[in-house]
């Protein structure tokens, strides 16, 4: 008997296209990490200021998500992620121009008000397309685009950027942005499901049930911890990478290729992992992981190249089991009627957090005259406290999830979630 096939040929062509999306949205982010030593030298500028390039990205990204939430389950949902891709697109092109450092966080700003919104509106296409049983698989391959940005895209960039200058990195992201841009315009198919299901209401007032729903605030204030330990660590990690553990220029590109190879083979198989034995299982399991990973990891000296490879890896690996979990989970929580709304708000929740977590980091670290970064070790415990409280916020969000879902005839479980709402007032 033939196997049956869990994904149609156009749903793999979906979830290829929003993980190359997000590959390029999360490449322009992380890019950043490995610039940060060649930026503040060039630039002339203090970990400080160089964090609020960072931040700057992800204060716009929040703001934004939280204007586009009351619009979000109001048009199809193609037109308004290929509306902010656009705007993405452009605002990279901006860094790509930019002479100095006052122009690039101007840069910053205008791409994070576009960028910041593209990652909702996926996960909403995501929860509209996908039963809740496969949703952790789908979310495995998608968030493969974290790891691919590694192998991929940070040793390219940062050859480029040995070779020909930092503006290249973002030039490459913009050509390659724009070819993604094109085929999403020409094969991607409407999604506009949800707009049978939404009631006529004004975009304040959506705005304001979404994020005034117990069970909705209680979501974004769990989530809103996951993005800052990677805001707090990953701006700082090139130039701890070279000046404290002791890497070259040249074995960076290495350290992130290596890293991302394995986080690419471990992302889909989190996936799986999390469909099969529970995304808060997942979760937890790799929460833990992370926390000892990290400690390990901001208190590392002059570390051999290899041994630095087997931290960084078995710390991304970490991260994605805890990063695929929690969103699969998260895609449970809200209403079809207030999907893409909750996605915006929860979005930009997190980009809010993990700006304020990265000018928390700025002033948490600093920089001796030899370039060595200083207090690591303290930032590495900030962000398994964090760790440790969203581990105990999530349990009671997967405890209602499980509830619901169980309460549910056999039959609905199959339904996709366009049709059903899994979660109602349950949590908070």
């Amino acid at each position: 008997m033939a196997k049956e096939k869990i994904f149609t040929r156009y749903e793999v062509f979906i979830v290829a296209l929003l993980a190359i999306l997000q590959f390029t949205v999360i490449l322009d982010f992380m890019v950043i990490s490995p610039l940060g030593v060649i930026l503040m030298r060039t630039l002339d500028i203090t970990p400080s200021k160089f964090s609020l390039v960072v931040s700057a990205y992800a204060f716009s990204a929040g703001i934004s998500g939280l204007l586009a939430a009351g619009f979000a389950d109001k048009f199809d949902r193609k037109k308004l992620l290929l509306f902010f891709y656009v705007g993405f697109i452009l605002g990279t092109v901006m860094c790509a121009f930019a002479p100095d450092f006052n122009t690039l966080l101007a840069a910053r700003i205008i791409t994070g008000i576009f960028g910041g919104v593209i990652g909702s509106v996926s996960l909403a296409i995501v929860t509209d397309l996908f039963a809740m049983q496969v949703r952790g698989r789908v979310m495995g391959y998608i968030q493969m685009a974290f790891s691919a940005s590694q192998v991929l895209g940070i040793p390219i960039g940062l050859i480029l950027a040995n070779n020909y200058g930092w503006h290249s990195c973002f030039w490459m992201i913009a050509i390659f942005g724009s070819i993604v841009g094109v085929i999403m315009l020409f094969y991607m198919k409407p999604v506009t499901g949800h707009l049978n299901l939404h009631p006529d209401r004004k975009a304040f007032h959506h705005l304001w049930a979404t994020v005034s729903k117990p069970s909705y605030l209680w979501a974004f204030l769990t989530m809103s911890f996951l993005a800052s330990g990677g805001f707090m660590l990953m701006p700082f990690g090139s130039a701890f990478g070279t000046h404290n553990i002791g890497l070259t220029m040249e074995q960076l590109p290495m350290l992130y290729l290596v890293t991302g190879i394995f986080s690419m083979i471990f992302g889909p198989l989190a996936g799986r992992l999390s469909d099969k034995i529970g995304k808060y299982k997942m979760f937890v399991i790799g929460s833990v992981a992370a926390m000892i990973v990290v400690v390990i990891y901001t208190n590392l000296g002059i570390t051999p190249f290899w041994l630095a490879c087997i931290v960084s890896v078995a710390l991304f690996a970490a991260i994605t089991a805890r990063m695929v979990s929690a969103s699969a989970l998260m895609t449970a929580i809200p209403a079809a009627t207030d999907r893409g709304a909750f996605m915006s708000v929860n979005s930009a929740i997190m980009q809010l957090s993990g700006g304020a977590a990265s000018v928390i980091a700025g002033q948490i670290v600093s920089q001796s005259p030899t370039g060595m970064i200083e207090h690591y070790d303290t930032l590495g415990y900030v962000v398994v406290g964090t760790m440790t409280v969203m581990t105990a916020m999530l349990y009671p969000i997967n405890r209602a999830i499980n509830k619901k879902y169980a309460s549910m005839p056999p039959h609905a479980k199959d339904i996709k979630a366009a049709e059903v709402e899994v979660v109602g007032d349950s949590v908070g």
